[in-house]
């Protein structure tokens, strides 16, 4: 069965729907949802003049089925600009019925349109639905090892620049 959507970039019509699927996705994910600040600061990056990330919704009739975050990045060796997917995520009762794909593929089109020379994105270890579905795509797995050093620790830190 394949879902009948459409996709919509955000806007501040659409913004708490979308705030509820990240919500979703934190629960997914076992991990706590953005706090209240953090909902203040999605809105004023995502809607900016200049945005910090591209959002982009799924909606099926009046309901927001899931959505694809997505920003620039740059590459050093290829010298092209590179799309990072940080989210897809759909709403459980929506996957495999396409959704998915098709943000993928609108990420594509995007990454083409933008003269990228790739897309870049993590899963986490324990997804093997998702891990299954880029194989599937066929994305490249990497053997690359991820870091992160969090706000707290940048807030922190003891160098002097």
């Amino acid at each position: 069965m394949t879902a009948n959507f459409e996709i919509e970039p955000l806007d501040k019509l659409n913004f708490n729907a979308f705030f509820s699927l990240i919500e979703e996705l934190a629960a997914y994910e076992k991990l706590p949802p953005p706090d209240t600040e953090a909902k203040k600061r999605l809105k004023q990056d995502g809607l900016a003049a200049n945005p910090k990330y591209n959002a982009y919704l799924a909606r099926s009739d009046d309901q927001y089925i899931g959505y694809v975050i997505y920003f620039m990045t740059y590459s050093s060796f290829i010298a092209l600009p590179t799309l990072y997917l940080e989210d897809i995520f759909i709403l459980k009762q929506y996957r495999r019925q396409g959704v998915g794909t098709k943000f993928f593929e609108f990420c594509l089109s995007r990454a083409k349109a933008l003269g990228c020379g790739r897309i870049e994105f993590c899963v986490l270890d324990w997804n093997t639905p998702a891990q299954n579905f880029y194989d599937k795509l066929g994305a490249q797995r990497l053997g690359w090892l991820f870091y992160r050093v969090n706000r707290e620790q940048i807030e922190n830190s003891k160098l002097e620049s």
